[in-house]
């Protein structure tokens, strides 16, 4: 079955209200196997409104409207949906009881009363958070039309309790993605790389640029999702295999996630050692649950004093070398490590910009070092191209230093498969 979402409001349109409905509702027709085929969104305009309708109804099986429910003269939505319909509206028994249990011995004003006036026929939805239930319009054979309202603290206890249950009964067929996370690749070599796998029908296979990363998509529909997280499970395996050691994971939250889980399996420790990244690092690693098992210490040592006294940094290091230098990335790592008597120590040195940088020594140039008891591990991010602004070249370091730990970790190549950034 396909699906169109029509987002009706003016402040929508406007830039005065984000539209996190259509996120919302998107989400869980995709769990329901449901295509959803277009959004559109809406003012608060009658004519328009029963145009996209119309449009809308010709194309799909299930149209989902969110918004213009409400008491207010420009809450249109559903006199509009009877309208184009041809069904009158009629008093809903139940919703008008439960709007006189909300109202108690205050009256109903002749807005407040039209909440209860649902179209003929109509499946009521329950508001059990505010006053205008939302409801299921049959829209002739095999066809809904789905209202529901706008507030997303109203629409997503519709949306769960009400919503969703009705159109399980209408559609059997179950989607499940999992998402497969990669670093050290682009999108375009690794679109290369899965063309045996991209032209499948089920499961499809989709490349997506991330934050700094990239991520693989594996879709499946089956009758039930047990069976269609089953059709995923071999195509995933062969992207892992196309891709190699850049994928980091499946369906985690991020590379903090991976490095925090297998330290916490290895009953390992980790301290940091930052400069241009100022605590960024140990932000990422700390945003996990279970962080405080293996991370006790986090350094931020902007100044060269802090270096010397914090990490033990030796001052003729930042004579000769200076802060953004390998020598000096490699004695912050290991002073972590000694300072804190963790597992491993990693360091990042840089300069982030937008100034301060120098021929020698541009914008963007970042030192990353780890260090255990026996071994330096050093990577050097170059600039390449437009300077990508302060913020992206700090993330993209703390990316990196967490990639070399995650490798670390697994016995991979710490210092590799990372050219591409």
């Amino acid at each position: 079955m396909q699906a169109e979402i029509l987002s009706v409001g003016t402040e929508l349109l406007l830039g005065h209200t984000i539209n996190a409905d259509a996120a919302y509702v998107a989400r869980e027709l995709a769990g329901l196997g449901l295509d959803l085929l277009q959004v559109h969104t809406v003012g608060d305009n009658a004519g328009r409104l029963a145009t996209a309708m119309a449009e809308a109804l010709g194309r799909s099986e299930i149209v989902i409207t969110t918004g213009g429910l409400g008491p207010t003269e420009d809450d249109l939505t559903k006199e509009t949906v009877a309208q184009v319909l041809g069904l009158p509206l009629e008093v809903h028994t139940d919703s008008l009881n439960r709007l006189r249990a909300y109202f108690g011995d205050r009256p109903i004003s002749a807005n407040q009363y039209k909440q209860a006036m649902l179209p003929q026929g109509a499946v009521a939805f329950p508001n059990d958070v505010g006053t205008a239930p939302g409801c299921a319009v049959p829209a002739g054979e095999g066809h809904y039309v789905l209202l529901l309202p706008g507030p997303p603290a109203e629409l997503l206890p519709m949306l769960h309790t009400y919503a969703v249950p009705f159109l399980q009964q209408l559609h059997q067929e179950v989607i499940q993605s999992c998402m497969v996370k990669t670093f050290g690749i682009g999108e375009g070599v690794a679109a290369l790389q899965l063309a045996s796998l991209t032209g499948n029908a089920n499961p499809t296979v989709a490349t997506y640029a991330g934050d700094m990363e990239m991520y693989v998509r594996v879709t499946a529909k089956a009758s039930t999702a047990s069976a269609a997280l089953a059709l995923t499970e071999p195509v995933i395996a062969q992207v892992r295999t196309l891709l190699g050691d850049v994928v980091y994971g499946v369906d985690v939250d991020g590379l903090e996630d991976v490095v925090v889980t297998t330290l916490l399996q290895r009953g390992e420790t980790l301290a940091t050692a930052e400069s241009c990244t100022g605590g960024l690092l140990a932000k990422r690693i700390t945003d996990r649950p279970g962080a405080s098992e293996v991370f006790g210490y986090g350094f931020v040592t902007y100044a060269n004093e802090a270096k010397k006294r914090l990490l033990g940094v030796p001052e003729h290091i930042l004579d000769t070398h200076g802060a953004v230098s390998a020598a000096t990335a490699t004695a912050m790592a290991r002073g972590a490590r000694e300072q804190s008597g963790a597992t491993y120590g990693m360091a990042i040195t840089g300069i982030a910009g937008p100034g301060g940088g120098s021929v020698h020594k541009p914008v963007g140039l970042v030192y990353i070092a780890l260090n255990d008891s026996a071994h330096t591990w050093l990577r050097v991010l170059q600039p390449q191209g437009r300077y990508p602004g302060r913020e992206r070249t700090r993330r993209l370091a703390t990316s990196h230093a967490l990639d070399m730990l995650r490798r670390r970790l697994t016995g991979l190549d710490v210092e590799g498969a990372w050219a591409a950034h």
